[in-house]
């Protein structure tokens, strides 16, 4: 069988994880593309709620109907209509699936004893969002925070930023910056902020500052981290600029530091 209607009520009740409301109210998100599918099946195939593909897309990927086979997770054909009915992006790339959420609790997060967390305050640019969780994941990060004015996790572009890293680490979602920050002291972590008036990074790793368990904490992208949250922080430290840019990318800059602390530490 090949579901052929885009407007019938499952395919409408797919397209609305698009939306927060519905996201807020299921529990649920919406997987695009097979990488994302991939690693789901991957590392958490109990997630995956309901799996779609185009004849094609299924046929092209062998690796992805071995690994629904082996974890024991359906899949159903869709028509091409109905797949772009489903997805988010302009150009889906054939196979879509409907996920739970499955966040990690702050409490969890800094009892399992980690040594470096990326804390994500107020960060609203989905791709940013997205890409510090790629770069935590590529780091040997051991989770990320996300405090609740930061960007929904299961926003679509958030997920499809992740390349797949969404299912690679603990990540936790709508704590307090307060309670984040002390959970995390108890835990023996010093919390760094990364900000433009900070000390120079290159000082601090030469003082070998970068080598202790540690807590990033990342700001919004325009205005960085307001007055209240940089007290919070044990230090801030700023990236140096050599040539003549006027400032990095957010994500850039985030996944700079978490690479920093990863060599010392790993030093």
């Amino acid at each position: 069988m090949v579901l052929e209607n885009p407007r019938s009520p499952r395919v409408r009740a797919v397209a609305k994880l698009t939306k927060r409301s519905a996201r807020t109210e299921t529990g649920l998100f919406l997987l695009e593309g097979p990488q994302a599918v991939r690693e789901a099946l991957s590392y958490r195939p109990e997630a995956i709620v309901e799996l779609f593909a185009t004849p094609t897309a299924w046929d092209k990927h062998g690796d992805l109907r071995q690994a629904a086979a082996d974890a024991d997770v359906r899949f159903e054909y869709v028509t091409e209509f109905v797949l772009a009915a489903m997805a988010d992006t302009v150009t889906p790339q054939g196979v879509v699936a409907v996920a739970r959420q499955m966040p990690t609790s702050v409490r969890d997060i800094f009892a399992a004893s980690p040594r470096l967390v990326a804390i994500c305050e107020e960060i609203r640019d989905p791709g940013n969002l997205g890409t510090i969780i790629r770069a935590a994941d590529a780091t040997g990060a051991d989770a990320v925070v996300l405090t609740g004015r930061t960007v929904d996790l299961y926003n679509p572009k958030v997920v499809r930023s992740t390349t797949g890293s969404l299912f690679h680490l603990p990540v936790s979602v709508g704590g307090e910056l307060t309670d984040v920050v002390e959970r995390a002291h108890a835990a023996g972590l010093q919390v760094v902020a990364a900000d433009v008036k900070g000390d120079d990074l290159l000082a601090a790793r030469a003082e070998g500052v970068l080598a202790r368990p540690t807590a990033w904490l990342f700001g919004n992208e325009a205005r960085g981290l307001e007055e209240p949250a940089l007290e919070l922080a044990d230090r801030a430290l700023r990236l140096p600029i050599f040539g003549r840019a006027e400032s990095l990318n957010l994500a850039t800059a985030a996944s700079v530091c978490l690479y920093e602390s990863a060599f010392a530490q790993r030093a």
